[in-house]
């Protein structure tokens, strides 16, 4: 099914198909019953991306239908399969950009991230430079929308990028508030940097995540902790954590994130899971490590929420070496293959289903292994 289409009414059934798939899949580990969390049906989605397409001296949003790479692309003004606020303003940005001639030249994409607080980060993406005259339209632009939206939208913050540019008008992130239990965690999420798409399920698994923690004890060890996304609620479930993340934004944001939230018992680390692989095992040492004893540390967890391509050999082998394994995985394919290795020494205690992304075949999903 192409990603603009969406069907509330057959939901269910689409759910259930993803299910049994899953069951089926990872039926060999024999795996305890699925715990499912389901997605909205409309308006679930905090980031949205669209190419533009030049008409009839009018610009559109577009989309390519998935799998079908002859077919013209499909123009549309609204997009229910992403939030609220971006449908508001995506036909009054597309009015505005259509009645400025200049600005829309070689226009050729826009990105929106949005978030729950009804804050809206808007990317325009160029094939031309941008100069002071795009920058001054840009300001009025970004003042209009304002003014126009401000009853349905909180904040509006305008960012132009082009081959080696990038204008930030205002500022370059958004403030979102998931409230996880009842405590409420806040997140600054910049642009251009990964977010979890869909807030709704997030949140749930955040509360599936702090859940499987909860009896846990001890320290813990996470890699590719991103922003802090899982590292925020986890800290709570722990005395002391360590966390990895290669992006030199997503740590700084994870930083400020960290200090945001009051979490004074986590330590955060530039480090891939290869480096700290090898640093863990004391076969290199890194200057990003210098005032982190990791023999100090009395690791009995390890939370892992790696990309589509999961754990590599090394990095899996590490896991699992740690009493508890909490695994978030965007890719049923690479986390059964990681399961091969894990289900030698671990058990799944808790499976899950994360529908992140309603109406595709995309699956997430999260797994809770304990030592034999």
């Amino acid at each position: 099914m192409n990603d603009h289409q969406i069907f509330p009414d057959q939901y269910a059934d689409q759910l259930s198909q993803k299910e049994a798939l899953l069951n089926s899949q990872f039926a060999t580990f024999s795996p305890p019953s699925l715990e499912t969390f389901a997605s909205p049906t409309t308006h679930y989605r905090m980031r949205a991306e669209f190419k533009i397409w030049h008409q009839d001296d009018l610009c559109h949003y577009a989309m390519q239908p998935t799998g079908d790479k002859t077919a013209g692309p499909i123009l549309m003004r609204d997009f229910p399969v992403a939030s609220v606020t971006i449908n508001a303003v995506m036909p009054v940005l597309l009015d505005h950009l259509n009645a400025r001639p200049e600005f829309k030249k070689r226009l050729f994409q826009v990105e929106f991230l949005s978030t729950t607080t009804r804050e809206l980060l808007i990317t325009l993406i160029y094939h031309r430079p941008l100069d002071d005259e795009w920058r001054d339209t840009a300001i009025d632009l970004q003042s209009s929308l304002r003014k126009l939206l401000q009853d349905q939208v909180a904040s509006i913050e305008l960012i132009g990028r082009s081959r080696k540019q990038r204008i930030v008008l205002g500022k370059d992130w958004v403030n979102e508030i998931l409230t996880v239990n009842t405590t409420p965690y806040c997140y600054q999420q910049v642009e251009n940097s990964f977010t979890q798409p869909n807030a709704s399920v997030c949140r749930q698994m955040l509360e599936w995540a702090t859940d499987c923690a909860k009896p846990l004890r001890g320290d813990l060890l996470e890699l590719y902790c991103g922003n802090g996304n899982f590292t925020i609620p986890l800290a709570a479930c722990f005395n002391r954590v360590f966390a990895t993340e290669i992006s030199k934004t997503s740590v700084a944001s994870a930083k400020y994130n960290l200090s945001q939230n009051h979490c004074d018992n986590v330590a955060i680390a530039r480090l891939s899971s290869e480096e700290f692989t090898q640093a863990y095992n004391r076969v290199s040492t890194f200057r990003r490590l210098a005032d982190i004893n990791l023999a100090d540390y009395q690791f009995s967890t390890v939370f892992v929420d790696p990309p589509r391509a999961g754990l590599d050999p090394d990095t899996c082998a590490l896991v699992s070496r740690f009493q508890n394994i909490l695994y978030i995985s965007c890719n049923p394919n690479t986390l059964a293959d990681n399961l091969q290795l894990l289900s030698k020494s671990h058990e799944i205690t808790r499976f899950a289903l994360f529908d992140q992304f309603p109406y595709t075949p995309h699956t997430e999903c999260g797994v809770m292994l304990t030592r034999r």
